[in-house]
């Protein structure tokens, strides 16, 4: 697990020129801050590409993605974001910079904002949003579990849509664990503080992903529907296993719930040579 340098060969040739200021502002408490293993993973990848992370606190959305964006050469990555952060004032600037997919299914806790939720908003769903923004060639970033989770131990079950994504979309994604995890008996979610950030190595759904786009010709719709929910599904916790694995929280399956309730469990190492417990699912 190494230390993320401040600078970098060569230029940030994805960026404008203030933009590229901007970040390499934000990586002076990056540096400090965040630790990263797997980086390769990013300066490898040419095309689109899906992140998929672990979500535990509010200042890893600011400073993760600036980490990576800035190993990916200034590439952006638009995340999929709740319409609040759009419409706080100098915040918006921020996450508007980045390209995000604003979603507008949560009601915002503060009467002041919530007047400002747009009363019409685009027909497309978040799906189709984020299989264009891939098709044109960006990055996407998405948090599975949906909202922040403080539970040092234990990962969310993640939403279908990281897997509808990427199997419609054929493109890979690659996993990001994040732990920010305090003290050694790991009692609580750091609120600030270091963050361990481990990227994974791609992961690609092409015999899902054939199936998936398959469905329609032979079935009914709704039939349909329920069979591409089914294999996305199965591919969102091939995901989130993965994401178990390297932010050192545990993770069971749909299968697993679904089943007897007592998942058969192994015992693995992540990459920063913790020792974890996972649900079994198929890889």
């Amino acid at each position: 697990m190494n230390k993320v340098p401040t600078s970098l060969p060569g230029r940030l040739p994805f960026l404008k020129p203030f933009e590229a200021f901007v970040l390499r502002i934000f990586m002076i408490p990056v540096s400090f801050l965040v630790r990263a293993s797997g980086l390769e993973h990013i300066r490898e990848r040419n095309g689109p590409v899906i992140f998929a992370f672990n979500h535990n606190n509010s200042i890893e959305t600011l400073l993760v993605p600036a980490c990576l964006v800035y190993h990916g050469g200034g590439k952006k990555i638009s995340f999929i974001v709740d319409w609040m952060f759009g419409k706080i004032p100098l915040l918006d600037r921020l996450f508007n910079v980045m390209e995000p997919i604003y979603v507008y299914h949560k009601r915002s806790p503060l009467a002041v904002l919530e007047s400002r939720r747009p009363k019409t908003v685009r027909k497309d769903d978040a799906v189709s949003l984020c299989c264009q923004k891939l098709k044109e060639g960006r990055h996407i970033g998405i948090f599975p579990e949906g909202k922040r989770n403080r539970d040092p131990e234990k990962l969310l079950r993640a939403k279908p849509g990281i897997g509808h994504i990427s199997l419609r979309s054929g493109m890979p994604v690659i996993p990001v664990g994040i732990n920010c995890v305090s003290g050694k008996k790991k009692k609580k979610v750091r609120t600030f503080g270091r963050i361990r950030l481990a990227v994974g190595k791609p992961l690609q759904f092409d015999a899902l992903s054939e199936a998936y786009r398959r469905i329609g010709t032979y079935t009914s719709t709704m039939k349909a529907e329920r069979e591409r929910h089914k294999l996305a599904r199965e591919a969102a916790d091939r995901i989130m296993t993965a994401i178990a694995s390297l932010s050192g929280k545990e993770y069971v399956c749909s299968s697993a719930r679904a089943g007897m309730g007592n998942a058969s469990q192994e015992t693995v190492r992540n990459n920063n040579h913790h020792t974890i417990k996972e649900a079994t699912c198929p890889v």
